[in-house]
């Protein structure tokens, strides 16, 4: 996945944002809070995510990806594709949105009313 392929993504989901930084990383947030990093070191893409506890066991060992480096080693359950086989484009992209669904979810009632994301929530998910 390309970086403008990987921002493109990104900023097709609802009430993102995006920032440069730490050393030139894309940074894609809702609500304030980030749900994918993508950084490009000599064309080698470094794509993080959050994920479930369970995926996060299930991808942490598969070739290409790994716990992301600073996140997963607080604890959080973030991976890092850095490398082949890693996932497809096609799965990469379902980990981002389904990252971006998480990070939404976990925001407070009334913040994901002020984004147009009130059905985002847990309980609007189940009554769907």
């Amino acid at each position: 996945m390309t970086s403008d392929e990987f921002n493109d993504v990104c900023r097709a989901l609802p009430a993102t944002t995006h920032v440069v930084q730490w050393g030139g990383a894309d940074v894609w947030k809702v609500g304030g809070k980030v749900f994918a990093i993508g950084g490009w070191n000599g064309g080698d893409a470094g794509i993080t995510f959050k994920v479930t506890g369970i995926a996060y066991e299930l991808l942490k060992d598969r070739p290409g990806l790994r716990p992301a480096p600073y996140l997963a080693s607080r604890g959080l359950t973030w991976i890092q594709h850095h490398g082949r086989p890693g996932l497809s484009d096609a799965e990469l992209c379902d980990y981002i949105r389904h990252s971006y669904q998480m990070v939404a979810g976990s925001l407070s009632g009334k913040r994901r009313r002020e984004l147009g994301l009130a059905e985002t929530s847990p309980a609007a998910a189940r009554r769907s």
